[in-house]
């Protein structure tokens, strides 16, 4: 998988995720390592979702982690705070701001 294929996928997954108004404004920095490495943000606001192949150098969190994890993430199969927790992403930033990506878990 290259890194604009695993871009692509995560702006696939935000098109359909619910995300409230109330959450206001938060910004995501994903900082790949391994397969498709390179760094793209997602970002909230005002109900809406936005993800891109940049850098977000106002950005709220930094998550480092790999591809693999993204796509668990997004797909529902592994929570990002429990991703956290068990070692798999690292976070620069308010942890707790995990809670506001917006992808359930299906398990």
């Amino acid at each position: 998988m290259t890194y604009y294929e695993l871009v692509e996928m995560v702006r696939d997954a935000a098109k359909n995720a619910m995300v409230s108004k109330t959450v206001g404004h938060v910004a995501f920095q994903f900082n790949v390592v391994g397969e498709a490495e390179g760094a793209f943000y997602l970002e909230i606001s005002d109900g809406k979702i936005n993800v891109e192949p940049y850098e977000y150098y106002d950005r709220d969190i930094i998550i480092v982690t790999s591809a693999e994890v993204i796509l668990q993430i997004i797909n529902g199969k592994l929570p990002a705070r429990s991703a956290y927790v068990n070692g798999h992403l690292k976070v620069y930033g308010d942890v707790r701001q995990l809670d506001m990506l917006p992808f359930e878990s299906r398990k």
